[in-house]
């Protein structure tokens, strides 16, 4: 029997929806403030769909549009200034920036009640010891997707292939909260093949096309992939394609639920940031957290 699909796109649609519905509920405006540094063009087509979909969601939206040959301390200067902007709720610096440029010490400028993305070290801090703060947008959205497919969480096994700081880590201190038992895999790990097989639930967040094969997955498990692949197509020379971290055909005879790529986690991302961004309002402001955003 083939798997279900698990539509990310539909899924974040209606988030979407239920954060323009809180946004009405809400006394003031939040506001998200987007960074973008340089001409990458994939970094420009991501942030123009982050501004559409804030304004869509009724949320006010700024964006500061930097020359690639910015200096750090002027980027840096910006981050601040908005930290200290009491009308900004959330921040977002479009990664990656140019080389330059470190990352590392520009994210955490980011005052961690604003940092909409969940980068800082304070944010990742609070969600080591389970304290409130802003999670990262893609693995919540892994176990969004993942609950919508299996409902209640607690007690089914979890195993997240890749140990990323952007995905791998988070997703598994995500599904902790909901009360899996987990295992975090990666290349070292032996026997990887039968440690993936007893997984009710698996993320596949390693960065390797197609690597995890239908017979690594427990029949009737649910696959969450956050890979994105670009590979050469296989009958259109000179062409490529997207598929994920996993052999996705051969594991839909497997797997009972699965997220496809393109289509699956990747438009969980923006629509998480944009909850992100009325959490961190209500959070800043005193606000009461509309019900219709929990999950």
């Amino acid at each position: 029997m083939s798997a279900t699909k698990i539509d990310g796109k539909a899924y974040a649609a209606g988030l979407r929806d239920r954060i323009g519905e809180a946004v009405t509920q809400l006394p003031g405006q939040p506001t998200l403030a987007v960074v973008l540094v340089g001409e990458d063009p994939a970094s420009k087509v991501y942030v123009k769909n982050k501004i559409k979909f804030t304004l869509e969601t009724g949320m006010r939206s700024i964006e500061h549009k930097l020359p690639a040959d910015i200096s750090e301390d002027e980027l840096v200067k910006i981050v601040r200034d908005l930290n200290n902007d009491n009308e900004v709720d959330g921040i977002l610096v479009q990664l990656p920036l140019p080389k330059h440029l470190n990352e590392n010490r520009v994210i955490e400028e980011i005052d961690a009640n604003k940092d909409v993305d969940g980068l800082t070290e304070t944010s990742a801090g609070r969600l080591s010891l389970g304290k409130p703060g802003l999670r990262p947008c893609t693995p919540t959205g892994c176990v969004m997707l993942a609950k919508d497919a299996l409902g209640d969480l607690s007690g089914k096994s979890c195993v997240v292939v890749g140990r990323s700081i952007l995905v791998g880590k988070p997703a598994a201190f995500l599904f902790l909260e909901q009360n899996c038992t987990i295992s975090i895999a990666h290349s070292r790990t032996q026997n990887l093949e039968e440690v993936c097989r007893e997984a009710d639930i698996i993320v596949a967040a390693v960065g390797r096309p197609q690597m995890v094969k239908a017979e690594w997955i427990k029949p009737g498990a649910c696959v969450i992939d956050v890979g994105i692949n670009r590979v050469p197509h296989p009958e259109k020379p000179g062409k490529t394609y997207l598929v994920g971290d996993v052999d996705y055909h051969p594991a839909m005879e497997t797997a009972g639920s699965i997220t496809p790529v393109p289509g699956g986690v990747g438009p969980m991302t923006i629509a998480c940031l944009l909850r992100n961004t009325v959490l961190a309002a209500c959070m800043r402001r005193g606000w009461d957290v509309p019900e219709n955003l929990s999950f």
